[in-house]
């Protein structure tokens, strides 16, 4: 079984780790995986880029900055730049190698210039079913990645004030989702959302009524995210032996879905109602921040930067005491099954796909949202927990049992069989 996999990635962001986890646990697994990309930064084997030298490299970037600043024509401001795709800019595939000899086409998170809806039409007169496993709601939007509060996909969009600055009934979000819609009424399409949470939402798309609609998690690597002593992984990390430490992962602090000043809020609730907590807890922090960011929590910092080697990250969850994610709109964060692999409980909202990760009281803490008390409150729970092994132990068998490659990779190669 030959199976093409598109992303516009192969390592940056999360749609695209979760699409290369997936080609790897394929291959593994016994089916025929290739990838292709845009812009190739791995060195795993089987993946593939259209921009193969450096001329193409720049065309690809030409892409991308085309499609950006075209948006900014109907942006409602810069906040929103790239969060809303119009895909109108691509690049024709259906030339490529692992495309004419696939069985199967299946797409991942895809935009910023590499498949334009064009680009999709072009790969739909090749008659091969498509899979196309949705990281966010774009697919099933006219334009937008997440609509928030916003319900305009369940008819036809347009009037899109949340994004556009000149919202109308012909607007950019409904040119988009006529679009849309005259490609998947030609398309042999199968919709796998990696939570049950975006799964629904698809399902009351008005442009994927008459689809499939199915749910599949992303898979997760168990050998390589495994449960490690805490003593060791501190001692590789130069950390101290006597105190707990609150995992942060900082992606873009800026971005308000992802909720930084309710972690923040939650920090200094916690160490004002745990006063004895000041000197016994630090924060770890991994990604892109800096220590500026940080200047209004009320106990000592860690941070670590940017981790590339995956084996130093999964040290980081293992060292942590508990891993807390405060985003406000999530599909199914990489992060809680990274951290729940390593055996380390998470705590996070009752947003998205989040609780169908943790299991409240089992694997972690659910919070209500978005109290950043109960944030606090789900901290303490997790530090003070009197049988904190036992949620350790929970934590892994969770992902163990779900997310491993094994089992996600048998449940994609029976969907292929089917469209076969």
């Amino acid at each position: 079984m030959r199976v093409t996999i598109f992303s516009t990635f192969d390592t940056f962001g999360g749609a695209s780790i979760a699409a290369s986890r997936l080609h790897q646990a394929l291959g593994r697994h016994g089916v025929q995986s290739r990838m292709l990309v845009q812009d190739k930064k791995g060195k795993a084997p089987e993946v593939y880029s259209v921009a193969n030298n450096w001329v193409q490299q720049k065309i690809a970037l030409a892409r991308f900055a085309a499609d950006r600043y075209q948006f900014a024509f109907y942006e409602k401001s810069k906040a929103v730049r790239f969060v809303f795709s119009q895909a109108q800019i691509g690049i024709d595939v259906t030339s490529e190698a692992v495309v004419r000899d696939a069985e199967v086409f299946h797409l991942h998170w895809v935009n910023f210039g590499f498949l334009s809806v064009k680009s999709l039409t072009q790969l739909s007169k090749l008659n091969r079913p498509f899979v196309w496993t949705l990281h966010d709601m774009w697919a099933f939007t006219g334009g937008c990645h997440y609509s928030g509060t916003c319900e305009s996909y369940q008819q036809s969009c347009g009037n899109c004030e949340h994004f556009l600055k000149k919202p109308s009934a012909d607007d950019l979000s409904h040119q988009v989702w006529l679009r849309k819609k005259a490609l998947f009424d030609q398309m042999d399409l199968t919709l796998v959302a990696c939570s049950e949470w975006l799964a629904e939402k698809a399902r009351q798309s008005s442009l994927l009524q008459g689809k499939k609609v199915i749910s599949i998690p992303n898979p997760i690597d168990t050998k390589l995210f495994y449960p490690q002593a805490k003593t060791e992984a501190r001692q590789q990390l130069n950390l101290a032996q006597d105190k707990q430490y609150i995992l942060f992962a900082a992606m873009k602090i800026s971005d308000a879905r992802k909720g930084f000043q309710y972690f923040e809020k939650a920090i200094q609730h916690l160490i004002t109602q745990n006063p004895s907590l000041k000197d016994s807890v630090e924060l770890l922090v991994m990604g892109q921040a800096q220590e500026a960011d940080f200047v209004n929590i009320p106990c000592k910092v860690n941070v670590l930067g940017r981790l590339s080697d995956l084996s130093k990250i999964a040290t980081t969850y293992a060292a942590a005491d508990v891993f807390v994610i405060p985003s406000l709109e999530e599909n199914l964060p990489n992060t809680i099954m990274e951290a729940m692999a390593c055996g380390t409980p998470v705590v996070g909202f009752e947003t998205g796909g989040i609780p169908e990760m943790i299991e409240h009281l089992q694997t972690g803490y659910v919070a209500k949202a978005p109290s950043a008390e109960d944030l606090a409150n789900g901290i303490v729970h997790i530090l003070q927990h009197p049988n904190y092994e036992g949620l350790c132990k929970q934590a892994r068998s969770k992902v163990e049992s779900e997310y491993a490659e094994a089992v996600v990779a048998k449940r994609y190669e029976t969907l292929y069989q089917s469209l076969l």
